[in-house]
């Protein structure tokens, strides 16, 4: 989030607080098999550390300050602190067997939508998870990208709102899959994706909320 620290409990608490109508967190195995909530790989870019996620047992990355005191928190946490709908982005299929361990302990298939940039980790969810909503997600794509969707069963595409165009949007529409844009940080990529007829947007600022109320 563009206001308080990534993927932390704080900034996420923030999102609720704003009213948004879903958190977007992002979710990686530690070394010992924890679901962690970050973005990257490694803990680099967010943390007081460096490496990657994966060599770093769980009890190792709780000790690392994730901005403002914050500690890395693991997926179960969220789930705890926040009683938003959640869209969790799985990086691989280890992850996807991970998360659907959870979903399916936690009856989480109402609560939680499942998204990738990886067909295969979004045809395993959808798979060890029958009914859960899945998105696909691309930055870069080809025009096969609406029938990649239909062949792992995701019900909506997320794409690089720069790169969206109507047609896509059109094709997408006429074979029932979603589409939304990321990342919309400005009223300038609001109004594009209204334009498109896009089904959402993913942001970093919650106020663009109020903006989309105030311009509507």
């Amino acid at each position: 989030m563009g206001v308080e620290p990534e993927n932390t409990l704080r900034s996420f608490r923030r999102a609720e607080q704003a009213g948004m109508d879903a958190i977007e967190l992002d979710l990686h195995l530690s070394k010992d098999g924890a679901l962690v909530v970050m973005h990257d790989a490694d803990v680099d870019r967010t943390t007081d550390g460096s490496g990657p996620i994966a060599e770093r047992t769980l009890a190792e990355l709780r000790e690392l300050d994730a901005g403002g005191g914050e500690r890395v928190p693991v997926f179960e946490e969220v789930l705890d602190a926040v009683a938003s709908p959640i869209q969790a982005e799985i990086k691989d299929v280890a992850a996807a067997r991970a998360l659907a361990e959870v979903i399916h302990a936690r009856s989480l298939v109402e609560r939680v939508e499942v998204s990738s940039f990886h067909d295969e980790a979004v045809a395993e969810i959808a798979r060890l998870v029958p009914g859960v909503r899945t998105v696909l997600i691309a930055s870069r794509w080809g025009a096969d990208v609406v029938d990649r969707a239909k062949a792992v069963e995701a019900g909506t595409l997320a794409l690089g709102i720069r790169r969206v165009t109507l047609e896509v949007v059109e094709n997408a529409h006429a074979k029932g899959v979603r589409v939304i844009g990321w990342v919309v940080n400005t009223e300038e990529r609001l109004r594009l994706a209204r334009a498109l007829g896009l089904d959402g947007v993913t942001t970093d600022f919650p106020e663009i909320r109020r903006a989309a109320r105030l311009s509507g």
